[in-house]
């Protein structure tokens, strides 16, 4: 594929990982993250239209330096840089592109006056605004990395060199020419690899692929989309979540250009990974309607415009809101009468998400257990929704799946054209892998869920189908211990068994002890305490045999 042999996708996660090398040791990874992946973005730009340059005026098969010589030799040519303009919707200029900079720290870049070009922090940093200047998909794109931070260096030259090492790590390697969506996925990995070293940081952005997975498939069960898709996740960190309809999708009648996907997110720097993920999976910029905003208080996207197939959310749990009273007015939360407590805004994204599905739509949602069973607002917020049929499953997860908390989770599944107002239970808490730092969802604990939740028949300590009458009973609790046993009983115990095996033990350990005194007079020594002490040990077991 490249100088580097790289061949799979594993090979290309790693040695971009390995990447960050030089970073790992001046800063957390909170921090090193928006450096590695904002150069791996910035690359893949650059060398996407370098490549181009080569099939509109050079050789398809060209190496991306005769590209960039080329680029340079044709830089006035306003064709050329319209039709550029025109397939990406961006250009960078010849002494902006990725393998200019990496020319320049190799030591093989000269001025247009022939003199040697060496790299600047500010080669970058210019670079950078060149791209974010462009158009309004890509302003502020770069604003996370922070060129001239003092944990790159004390200087100006020791910033140089970090930032050159790591263009250097990952210059030679091919991330545009890749089969399928290999970047896209190799991204999805560090933004993992992130995730799992930031720790409770991660919440904000990442949810693991195993339970994106699952959200997305839940959401499709049962559907066809020959005519397109539209998904919606309110609270959409990385955007990572929202791409996985992109990988399954086809598995449902449906193909990956037809979805168009909408997602807000509070965090800036969040919502710019986001938009730099879309990219990344080759997302046409017209199917991307990506917001940044407060989803409780600022309600996204008008109805009147969009409503969706799927609602896919891991929202943060037990958030404070301000619930004020203003709200009972607000559609999303009137036909329910209060208003989730201050303390805990579970519902609220529950019930803001719910409000933009559609009628034949699916929503999926990751929340703690307390969401069950928790009585007050939520209790009636709850009722209400069981008396309308909202509530398709409730899902029991295993502890330890996220990286922002070990507890365990239940994802509950809404729809608003159920013919009836059955649920669902699955307790799923079982099904998973240990893996060193947390558990971890496996394919065939996934596809038991789906497999389960799409046939609805109860399965031994497993999962149950309740109807309302039974829910009712239990005054609208959904704790799953109360509709899905998952008691074993211990196997019935055969005294006469046990006694037997007593007895043959007991012979055993005599017959062992009359060999040991057997041997212990056979030890002699000059030693008198030694012997004394010998004769005391005997005496001790032979009265035991006695007994």
């Amino acid at each position: 594929m490249s100088d580097n042999n790289i061949k799979t996708k594993s090979q290309l996660e790693q040695a971009l990982y390995s990447a960050a090398g030089d970073l790992r040791s001046k800063m957390d990874a909170n921090e090193y993250k928006n450096y590695l992946l904002g150069i791996i973005f910035y690359k893949y730009l650059s060398d996407k239209m370098l490549y181009y340059v080569g099939q509109l005026i050079g050789d398809p098969n060209a190496d991306l330096k005769t590209n960039q010589k080329l680029y340079e030799e044709n830089a006035e040519d306003e064709e050329l840089l319209k039709e550029l303009k025109r397939t990406f919707s961006y250009t960078i200029s010849p002494r902006h592109t990725f393998t200019y900079l990496l020319n320049e720290i190799n030591g093989e870049a000269r001025t247009q006056k022939g003199e040697l070009k060496t790299f600047q922090i500010s080669d970058l940093a210019e670079a950078f605004n060149d791209i974010e200047s462009i158009s309004e998909n890509f302003a502020g794109l770069f604003e996370d990395v922070d060129l001239y931070s003092k944990a790159l260096g004390d200087n100006a030259q020791q910033q140089a060199d970090t930032i050159a090492n790591v263009i250097k790590a990952i210059g030679n390697l091919e991330i545009v020419k890749t089969k399928g969506d290999t970047l896209g996925d190799a991204y999805e990995f560090l933004i993992g690899k992130f995730a799992e070293s930031s720790g409770k940081k991660a919440g904000e952005f990442y949810t693991p692929r195993k339970v994106s997975e699952l959200l997305t498939k839940l959401t499709l069960v049962g559907g066809k989309y020959p005519d397109g898709l539209t998904v919606y996740d309110p609270a959409m960190g990385s955007g990572s979540l929202l791409l996985n309809f992109g990988k399954y999708i086809e598995k449902f009648g449906g193909k990956a250009d037809q979805i168009i996907y909408f997602g807000q997110e509070i965090n800036f720097s969040t919502h710019r990974l986001a938009k730099m993920n879309m990219i990344l999976h080759g997302v046409d910029f017209g199917n991307q309607h990506l917001r940044r905003g407060n989803t409780l208080s600022a309600d996204w996207p008008p109805v009147a415009k969009t409503m969706f197939d799927a609602v896919v959310m891991n929202p943060p749990y037990s958030l404070k809101w301000p619930a004020d009273k203003g709200f009972l007015q607000d559609p999303r939360f009137s036909p329910y009468g209060v208003l989730p407590p201050k303390s805990k805004a579970d519902y609220a994204f529950l019930l803001h998400g719910f409000y933009h599905l559609k009628n034949t739509g699916t929503m999926a949602i990751v929340l703690p257990h307390g969401i069950l069973f928790r009585g007050a607002a939520e209790g009636k917020i709850r009722k209400k929704l069981l008396e309308n049929g909202s509530i398709d499953a409730v899902i029991g997860l295993p502890a330890n799946l996220f990286y922002s908390t070990s507890i365990p989770t239940v994802i509950m599944v809404l729809k608003k054209d159920k013919t009836d107002r059955s649920v669902m239970f699955i307790d799923a808490s079982k099904g998973f892998e240990k893996k060193k730092n947390q558990n971890e969802l496996r394919e065939e604990d996934i596809q038991k869920i789906l497999d389960t939740y799409e046939k609805r028949e109860d399965v031994e300590r497993y999962a149950h189908l309740a109807k309302f009458d039974e829910i009712e009973e239990n005054d609208f609790n959904l704790n799953i211990p109360r509709y899905v046993d998952t008691f074993v009983p211990e196997p019935p115990v055969d005294l006469k068994k046990v006694a037997t095996d007593l007895h043959e033990t007991n012979v055993e350990i005599e017959k062992n002890q009359r060999e040991l005194v057997g041997m212990l007079k056979e030890l002699t020594s000059d030693d008198t305490e030694i012997m004394d002490g010998l004769d005391a040990i005997i005496k001790e077991l032979e009265a035991e045999l006695h007994e």
